[in-house]
């Protein structure tokens, strides 16, 4: 079953055309990471998919489980089951991460038509979770991101999406900021969430190194707007050798 299908997308910021006639398609039950250089619009495919205002689609259709993503609003598509993992977490002063976490899944449950979780019941499935990812459940009650380190954030953010627990997950550089040790635990991470039938993964990631653990399925070179190539886990090393230069289309 195709999860995602992208077709001829183009999009641009402030009048400037990043994608430029992207395709892809993504089954369930598929990891596929993008590699590609700085500026060929890696993040921009995240941020499209996640309905970040500012990026304009301009061409192109995108479908997800069946629906018109581009037509959904960005908590819609949270609630059709799509997690977006950002390149550099935002920090939100104020809210704890229970708050967070728990206002955020339960607005989905509503979506579903289903009935939220009790404070006892997000409790113990958010604490278990951190205890997973090896994570202090006290930070649990921390303000979301606020003090963390890189590497905090983006544990941080694999406890979100093991509590919210979505169908497809588009995690943008997860392994930036983490030392070798976080690297293999979020890594078991996306692994343990997402490695099932009915899900996907699309991982946006410059380097090799990640892919050590979750070994994708796909590898795609993204450049100047389109994917350009497209390979098994040998791709990945050969970037990691020869460059993005060295590797032809």
């Amino acid at each position: 079953m195709t999860l995602l299908k992208i077709e001829n997308l183009h999009a641009e910021i402030d009048g400037k055309e990043i994608l430029k006639g992207l395709s892809l398609s993504v089954n369930a039950g598929e990891m596929h990471a993008i590699m590609g250089p700085n500026g060929a619009g890696k993040s921009t495919l995240g941020y499209v998919l996640g309905g970040r205002p500012g990026y304009e689609v301009t061409a192109g259709s995108v479908t997800f489980r069946g629906q018109d993503l581009l037509s959904l609003e960005p908590h819609e598509r949270a609630a059709a089951g799509m997690f977006l993992g950002f390149q550099y977490p935002v920090e939100i002063p104020g809210v704890s991460n229970v708050q967070f976490l728990r206002e955020a899944l339960n607005a989905q449950r509503g979506n579903r038509d289903e009935k939220p979780l009790s404070g006892a019941e997000f409790l113990k499935l958010a604490r278990g979770e951190a205890k997973l990812l090896d994570m202090d459940a006290e930070m649990l009650k921390r303000p979301v991101n606020v003090g963390f380190s890189g590497g905090e954030k983006k544990r941080n953010e694999m406890v979100q999406m093991g509590v919210i627990d979505p169908a497809f997950a588009i995690l943008d550089e997860t392994d930036s900021g983490l030392d070798i040790d976080a690297l293999r635990i979020v890594g078991d991470g996306i692994n343990r969430i997402m490695r099932a039938p009915d899900k996907a993964v699309l991982l946006i990631t410059h380097y090799q190194r990640l892919l050590d653990y979750v070994k994708p399925d796909f590898v795609h070179v993204l450049d100047d707007g389109r994917i350009t190539r497209t390979g098994g886990a040998e791709l990945a090393h050969e970037l990691e050798r020869e460059g993005y230069a060295g590797v032809a289309a």
